[in-house]
């Protein structure tokens, strides 16, 4: 992705259009498209787009699970000058219904049906006044809303894709934090090229991959390190709506699967799953994973029982494009499990400690990342934007670790109080603001617990109202209708207070300690 071309997500589609033609860029259950394919059916959409009143620089809504029809939907809406707003599939319509008010979506684009989930549903109790248009990514629907698009609006959106540049938004992809409150991380097209440009070459993707997305496509990894590396490359597409690792197993042999990322838990479902056959995963190559602590013997057992040749590890956060290091093809296992990599190419990575000042290697710290996959900030919010970012472009991860004498990386303590459900960030804060909202509860405090099977989970502490009445129950009900099931609590306690310091903080320290067997 050389030369002075602008480097958009459209953009990348053309080239790879241009240069791959009739190859086979998506096997979708029985949609099949070439990479010429791909790109009509993206202008198409783009016309439909501006048919339907969006402007350049409006915001466009996904929630809709891993497909075609995604990937259609979002380099339509960023053909026609648009940047995407990716929703999490397991929201509620509270969490969805924010972060449609916050991003300012003119359209969302939904799914007809998925797990019998309504999607649109949800939201009618929701007050939406930016959000005018609302289509569904399923046939006939979907169809009708190319149909209406005339000439004059291909051409509009034409020309807007021809004047899209580098810096301008691609997507706002929202996540949650400390204060509770989701917010909106700004990417632009050429960041997102780049560092997946970058990405791609650094695992060695190339046009013969057939790669198995898992990874949903709300998230940077299913969707930058996903399918847009796939559209770099000019690999096959092969998208993966719900995880289930028999399917997984099969889906490799039958497809040909020979790269799949994900979080450590998929490969250890698939590792515990009755119908893992050797000879069924024969064609895999390549895995890419991630966390704070990968044991050694699960990437042994990746490369002796799954027949990867190649697997990487990394570290991102959604602030920094989805990446900021990455273990290099060649590195033993133990170098795999215990670090997340040097830093990208041309990206600068630094250890400080509480004043700021920059430690010698070895020393824990502070991460601070600086360099072109840095954020241009959070959506109207540019408080928390200089807090993340300082003076100087560093930004501050809020993660602790070390750097080696080779730049390598090794993440000790993640963000303050998150915890990884299944591959997914949970911020206490966020859950206990949603919490916060049943009639009965007074105060609440979440923290992560180990969970053999998801890594982590959520505990909720919860201290009732005066003559109060809830039963863990019906606890559970409610949350499971409010809130993402990854957020839900598997462990609930009601207490009669919260232990708190002197200034009325939660000790959460003492609740995790609680929880944690042998404490």
């Amino acid at each position: 992705m050389q030369g002075d071309r602008p480097q958009t997500l459209p953009g990348v589609l053309a080239q790879a259009a241009a240069r791959y033609g009739a190859a086979t860029a998506i096997e979708d259950g029985r949609t099949t498209l070439s990479f010429s394919a791909l790109h009509s059916a993206v202008q198409q959409a783009a016309a439909a787009f501006v048919a339907a009143g969006v402007e350049a620089r409006d915001r466009v809504a996904i929630w809709a699970p891993n497909g075609a029809p995604w990937i259609i939907a979002a380099l339509g809406a960023q053909a026609a000058g648009a940047a995407i707003v990716p929703l999490n599939t397991r929201l509620k319509g509270r969490e969805a219904g924010f972060i449609l008010r916050r991003s300012g979506a003119r359209v969302l684009c939904h799914s007809g049906a998925f797990l019998s989930v309504d999607f649109p549903g949800m939201l009618a109790e929701e007050s939406l006044p930016q959000l005018t248009v609302k289509v569904e990514l399923d046939s006939p629907p979907w169809q009708q809303f190319i149909a209406a698009a005339t000439p004059r609006d291909a051409a509009i959106a034409a020309a807007r894709t021809d004047a899209l540049r580098d810096d301008d938004l691609a997507d706002v992809m929202f996540t949650s934090g400390t204060t509770g409150e989701p917010k909106g991380v700004m990417s632009t097209h050429g960041q997102n090229v780049r560092v997946f440009s970058e990405w791609s070459r650094i695992v060695g993707l190339t046009h013969d991959d057939r790669y198995l997305i898992v990874n949903p496509f709300f998230h940077a990894f299913g969707y930058k390190a996903g399918w847009l590396a796939c559209l770099i490359t000019g690999a096959t597409i092969l998208p993966m709506p719900i995880f289930d690792a028999g399917e997984v197993i099969r889906r490799i042999g039958d497809d040909r699967i020979t790269v799949l990322p994900g979080p450590p838990t998929l490969f250890q479902s698939m590792l515990a799953d009755r119908s893992l056959d050797r000879a069924r995963t024969a064609t895999l190559r390549l895995a890419v994973t991630g966390a704070a602590n990968v044991p050694v013997s699960l990437i042994e057992r990746m490369r002796d029982e799954l027949g990867f040749a190649t697997i990487v590890t990394g570290y991102g956060l959604t602030e920094s494009t989805g990446t900021v290091s990455m273990c290099r093809p060649g590195d033993d296992p133990e170098t795999i499990a215990r670090s997340c990599g040097a830093p990208l190419p041309g990206v600068e990575v630094k250890v400080v400690d509480a004043e700021g000042h920059e430690l010698p290697r070895g020393r824990e710290g502070e991460i601070l990342v600086r360099g072109y996959n840095v954020m241009r900030g959070y959506l109207d919010d540019p408080q928390a934007t200089a807090a993340a970012i300082d003076d100087e472009g560093w930004l501050h991860t809020g993660d602790i670790g070390t750097m080696d004498a080779r730049d390598y990386l090794r993440i000790t303590d993640r963000k303050k109080d998150m915890f990884i459900v299944g591959g997914f960030n949970c911020y206490p804060a966020e859950i206990e603001s949603l919490i916060s909202a049943h009639p009965t509860i007074a105060q609440v405090a979440v923290v992560g617990v180990p969970d053999e099977r998801l890594g982590e989970v959520a505990a909720a502490y919860l201290v009732l109202r005066p003559d109060a009445r809830l039963t863990e129950a019906e606890f559970l009900a409610w949350c499971r209708d409010n809130m993402a099931n990854y957020k839900v609590p598997r462990k609930v306690q009601f207490v009669a207070a919260l232990p708190t310091t002197a200034s009325g903080k939660v000790r959460r320290f003492e609740l995790r300690d609680h929880e944690t067997p042998g404490a």
